[in-house]
């Protein structure tokens, strides 16, 4: 039983390590409250190859294994998760046209979207319809060799700069209603396609969070992924599974960032003559957090791993992902609130790092798939069979 990371691992990680110290770091605050958009960050990961994450390396992309892949959100994600934001849906969209898409939409897409030179994104949630995917409203109707699409999605990050955009969609009516859902490739230059405005957040800034509206979009059906209808609910689903590794990974960089601040003020600031540090009441917050953020880190790498070797047989693992989602995202919660606690007033006040992490934390709880959600997702693997507790 090995924890270790590998020398490739370890050295990958040192590069994200530095690139996050010199560039994220001490801009994030300044940018993040401003709401000024981080191109040049983006232009540095796209020179890092950091877009092609999940593109196969016959397309131009690194493959990279699922334990790399957390540990790229968790290092970008302790500078500033918003800009994490900016590689999540795209590396999930990435994963689900690799993965499911044709021969044709691979080679169309992949290269650029590997360079950064195009990127992507995903759009699921409606305004009516976000935990049950099996609502939605938004219809692809067929018309000779297109379909006319009608619809509203929200919540979609990268929504401005993807091209193409995966629209889950809903291509014939029928139950369950899951087998007439499909997901289609929207040119965001058709007719009809529009980012109507971008939504306003407690946190999560730097990436833009908008909400698109299709009103009458003709899409090619060369533009369904997969080339067969019905099989979008799948495709999601299993893209979803990447996406919570990367959600617990980027929770696990808030929960790093945050101890990290609270450790070092606790040692800096003084009160009755010495270290708040000495004070039992900080050593047991300090011991609490150091110890439930290597278990959430150790619980995201076994999950990630577990993905990595279920990848040649296409193994589902939903149970291990929702389960490092889950307590990474609880873990950065109370990490933040934790490291505000010990800042003492200075966390509240804009000028300390606390305040934005603790703006951050509570999308974890909340992006792909609430944790309520996840908690269902375990028990019911469990229940079934499918998953169990031990190795």
């Amino acid at each position: 039983m090995d924890f270790e990371l590998t020398d490739e691992q370890k050295a990958y990680r040192e590069t994200l390590r530095a690139f996050v110290e010199k560039e994220i770091l001490p801009v994030a605050t300044e940018w993040e409250h401003s709401g000024r958009y981080p191109a040049e960050i983006v232009a540095r990961m796209k020179q890092m190859g950091l877009f092609g994450l999940t593109v196969p390396e016959e397309y131009g992309g690194m493959a990279a294994d699922m334990v790399s892949y957390a540990l790229t959100f968790e290092e970008i994600a302790r500078g500033w998760m918003g800009v994490a934001g900016v590689l999540g849906s795209h590396s999930l969209a990435c994963w689900m046209i690799a993965r499911h898409g044709t021969d044709e939409q691979r080679r169309r897409h992949l290269p650029d979207l590997a360079t950064g030179a195009r990127r992507t994104a995903i759009a699921l949630t409606e305004p009516g319809a976000g935990t049950d995917l099996q609502g939605i409203a938004t219809r692809a109707v067929a018309d000779g060799d297109h379909y006319v699409v009608t619809g509203t999605k929200t919540w979609i990050t990268n929504a401005r700069h993807a091209d193409p955009l995966p629209v889950l969609v809903k291509t014939s009516v029928t139950e369950p209603a899951h087998r007439g859902m499909s997901v289609l490739l929207v040119d965001p230059g058709s007719d009809g396609f529009s980012v109507s405005r971008d939504l306003p957040k407690l946190g999560y800034k730097g990436t833009e969070t908008c909400e698109v509206v299709l009103d009458g979009v003709r899409v090619p059906r060369s533009a369904l992924l997969g080339g067969v209808e019905g099989r979008g609910m799948q495709q999601v689903l299993g893209g979803l599974e990447i996406g919570r590794l990367n959600i617990a990974a980027r929770a696990v960089g808030v929960a790093q960032a945050a101890y990290d601040a609270a450790l070092g003020y606790a040692r800096e600031r003084t009160a009755f003559g010495q270290p708040i540090a000495e004070f039992q009441a900080i050593q047991l917050k300090l011991a609490d957090l150091a110890t439930e953020i290597q278990a959430a880190r150790l619980l995201t790498y076994w999950a990630a791993s577990r993905a990595d070797a279920g990848a040649a047989t296409g193994a589902r693992v939903d149970m291990e992902a929702g389960m490092a989602k889950y307590f990474a995202s609880e873990v950065a919660l109370k990490a933040s609130l934790e490291s505000m606690r010990v800042h003492g007033g200075y966390g509240y006040s804009q000028e300390f790092v606390v305040e934005r992490l603790y703006r951050d934390a509570p999308l974890m709880a909340i992006g792909e798939g609430t944790n309520d959600v996840q908690r269902l997702v375990i028990a019911r693997a469990l229940i079934s069979g499918k998953g169990h507790v031990g190795w």
